[in-house]
Order: C-alpha cells, then structure tokens, then sequence
C-alpha cells in the first residue's frame, strides 16, 4: 500500500514501520550454527523498537514517484539495517560508550563487545546485499546508483567522517560551521540518501532529486538539533538511551553553542525551509511536511 493512502503522518509513519519490520525479520540471516549469535545480535539491534523515520522516508520519496512497494521495501531495510549498525558502533565504549539503547540495553551490554562490532560489520554488509539485488530493481545501472550513493553517504565523507570528527570535538571549541558539517555527515548524509532513494528508484531527473536533497539537508539539521535538545533535557525513560551525555563527554553541540532557546528557534526555522523545498511536489509532499513538524518536535 502506497503512503498516499494515509493522510496523517502518524498513521504513514506506522505503515512505514510495520512493512520495514516485516521486511527486515524476513532479510536477517536466522539459524542454530556457530553463527547463531551474530544472527541473535544483529536481530536484535535491527527489529528492537524504533520510530523507523529513515525509512519512512524511502516510502514517502518512492510514493512521490510512483515506485513499487517492494522495492521501497527492500531499499527502506537496507537504510534501517545501516541505521542500526552505526547505532550499535556508536554506542561501543570506545565511541559514546552508552548502556543503553531504545530503552534496552546497547547490544555490547547484551551480548559483547566483540560480538556488537561483527553485528554491526553484518548489517553493513547486508544492506549493500539488499540493494545490489535484483529484485530491488530490474536495472542494474540503478541498483549500482543505489549502492554507490549509499556509500558515499555512510562513509569517510559521510557518516563515518561525521562521527570521526565527533570524537575530535570533545573538549574543543568549535564555531558554528563546523559543527553544521559535523552533523550533516554524521545525520545528514545517512537521511539525503533516504530522501532521494525513491528519485534513484525512478530514475527521474536532477531537478526533483535536488529539491529533495535540499529538503534532506535542512531537515537533518533539524533533526539533529532535535537530538541535542532531548541530550539536554529529556529522561532515559523518554529517549530509550542515557541523556546528558554529550555534556559529560564535552562535546559541542547545537545547545552548548547556541543555548536551548536559540537552537529550538533554529530547529523551527531549518524545518520550515526543508518544507519549502518541496513546493513542486505539491500536495504529493504533504507527509514529508508533516514529517519535517515531527522532527522538530517529538520526544523521543
């Protein structure tokens, strides 16, 4: 079912979360062999709770386009799968060093530190099985278009250099344009790709393509300063994982540098400019819309 069947984002969110699940439970590798705790890991890390907004958003840009829910299927758990291995390196003692993620606890304190490194090794390696599969697109110049914008997005130019240069940044002063870099590597790129996948999926022109990317950029700042806000302020109950952390660590953040008022102001001003990207869609865009007032204000 195409996402422009639902007219709230709460409801298209939830479809989007439920078809993601059940693609992901049928994708994950499963078995009683030597291997059967890395299959346990990655299960585990990969269909625990989750709002799965990265995949949302593959269903939202391949339903602007027309593209099958199969395939958005195949390409949304491939972003998740991604999604929960940067979650399970970050949270690794040599990286944030958190116990606990969506409310359970870091798949290194469930299973163990080795263990969490190979999950999330897995993951990565899956997801780029998933899109270079025929049966996530006949044409294979468009799943070679998939995989290598996937990894650009989530490597050293992309999320991985962001998180490299989040480690750096610990006990540093940085100016404001830094950190914009910082953050559109480390949450932006990751989400650009979930944006546009449905563009790549339908071979469209650039010009869609960009006003998609542009909606990306904005909103992952946005997203980002979301994060920070509830880092500062919300309850380990609330966010699933421990908060005051990038405080304690000494990390500079959006909050740190413009203060909570300040950076709930920007957040605001970033998710409406994300909106206006999206005026040539029209009325089509509608749940990205909605989705970019979620960003902005969830709490969790």
């Amino acid at each position: 079912m195409p996402l422009s069947e639902f007219a709230t984002f709460a409801d298209a969110l939830d479809h989007a979360a439920q078809t993601t699940n059940r693609q992901m439970d049928r994708l994950l590798p499963n078995g009683d062999g030597p291997e059967a705790q890395l299959f346990e890991a990655m299960r585990w890390s990969a269909l625990g709770p989750g709002k799965r907004l990265r995949p949302f958003f593959v269903f939202a840009s391949a339903t602007l386009f027309g593209v099958s829910a199969a395939a958005a299927a195949r390409v949304a758990s491939a972003v998740e799968f991604v999604h929960c291995y940067s979650l399970i390196h970050d949270d690794l003692p040599a990286m944030d060093d958190d116990d606990f993620r969506r409310g359970r606890p870091s798949c290194h304190k469930r299973f163990d530190e080795a263990t969490a490194i190979l999950a999330g090794d897995a993951l990565q390696s899956l997801a780029f099985e998933i899109l270079a599969h025929a049966e996530t697109h006949g044409d294979p110049a468009v799943r070679a278009a998939l995989v290598t914008a996937m990894a650009k997005a989530i490597g050293a130019q992309g999320m991985v250099g962001g998180q490299m240069m989040d480690l750096q940044s610990e006990g540093k002063v940085l100016e404001s344009a830094s950190i914009t870099r910082l953050q559109r590597l480390k949450t932006g790129a990751l989400m650009a790709f979930s944006c546009t996948a449905g563009a790549v999926l339908a071979k469209t022109g650039e010009s869609p393509r960009h006003a998609l990317h542009a909606y990306a950029h904005d909103l992952g700042l946005a997203f980002q300063i979301a994060d920070d806000l509830l880092d500062a302020e919300g309850t380990r109950e609330a966010t699933g994982k421990t908060p005051g952390k990038d405080q304690a660590a000494g990390k500079v953040t959006f909050v740190s540098v413009l203060g909570l008022e300040r950076a709930r102001s920007q957040a605001a001003l970033l998710a409406d400019q994300a909106c206006k990207h999206l005026d040539l869609f029209g009325t089509k865009a509608d749940l990205l819309k909605q989705a970019a007032t979620f960003v902005v204000s969830r709490r969790s």
